[in-house]
């Protein structure tokens, strides 16, 4: 049972101009209102959620015997990072074998310009 006040895991399922829709694995629907997006002016909901994207939402308003939420997103940390890119390894390698040439090209450069 989803109890208001809750944080969710949920998985955006529609986007329209006046908020989103999301959907729970335990079979619970939602809206997140455009006004419960941002305090900020909101040009276009999908400056902060995409299609099929897992976000977090707190539950502002629950009916448990139909399963509908209402949710916002403007007071939490509504993204969930899910993992590194494929590459990630293979990129801060790259760095870690870079990071030393760099910095004896800086040391390098800050000799000429002190002699």
């Amino acid at each position: 049972m989803i109890n208001k006040n809750d944080i969710i895991k949920c998985i955006v399922s529609g986007i329209e101009e006046y908020g989103f829709f999301v959907k729970t694995d335990n079979g619970y629907s939602g809206l997140v209102h455009i006004s419960e997006i941002s305090d900020n002016f909101v040009r276009s909901i999908y400056d902060y959620v995409t299609l099929g994207e897992k976000i977090n939402a707190e539950v502002i308003d629950v009916d448990n015997k139909t399963k509908k939420l209402k949710l916002s997103i403007k007071n939490i940390e509504y993204r969930i990072c899910t993992s590194l890119p494929e590459n990630s390894d293979r990129l801060f390698t790259s760095l870690k074998d870079k990071l030393p040439i760099w910095i004896k090209e800086v040391e390098e450069e800050m000799k000429k310009t002190t002699e």
